[in-house]
């Protein structure tokens, strides 16, 4: 039986991100993973109880994921509220479905804060990229789920497609 894939909500056309909107990733893949059941959706902002709209976060002072996991960074919001318990309790609960459903593979939204994984924003909200990893795809990764970005679904097909042939 083949592996079940994770995948960001707003790639699947839900109007989930923080402004409200979706981001649908159209590829023939997504269709034939849909038709197969292979697909798990989750927005983990919205699993933790995150509202939408909602004002845009980023992990602060130029941190990752990976700080946020270990205790050394923060998630804060254009705001300035912190919402970093809301970020960990949404990639735990990312991992926990990874886990319930099978999923060897995650399609996560890149620049985000939670699901992030080819890069994040800087914290200063200037639109500054940096490579890095947000907090739910740190988590799914540290968790044995391999992740890739919206832009690097040739890379999954290959990959599903190398395991299949083992």
């Amino acid at each position: 039986m083949q592996s079940k894939n994770l995948v960001s909500a707003c790639l699947m056309g839900h109007a989930v991100r923080y402004d409200g909107r979706a981001k649908p990733l159209l590829h023939p893949a997504i269709e034939t993973w849909r038709a197969a059941g292979r697909l798990v959706t989750i927005c983990p902002e919205m699993s933790a109880g995150m509202m939408v709209p909602r004002p845009p976060a980023e992990i602060a002072e130029a941190a990752t994921g990976e700080d946020v996991l270990a205790g050394k960074a923060r998630v804060v919001e254009l705001t300035g509220a912190d919402v970093t318990e809301e970020f960990l309790q949404a990639a735990r609960n990312a991992v926990g479905l990874a886990r319930q459903t099978g999923c060897r593979y995650a399609l996560l939204i890149d620049g985000s804060p939670s699901c992030g994984s080819g890069f994040i924003y800087d914290g200063t909200f200037s639109g500054r990229k940096q490579a890095g990893n947000g907090v739910t795809a740190a988590a799914l990764k540290a968790d044995g789920v391999e992740v890739f970005s919206d832009h690097e679904i040739e890379q999954l097909i290959e990959r599903i497609a190398e395991q299949a042939s083992k």
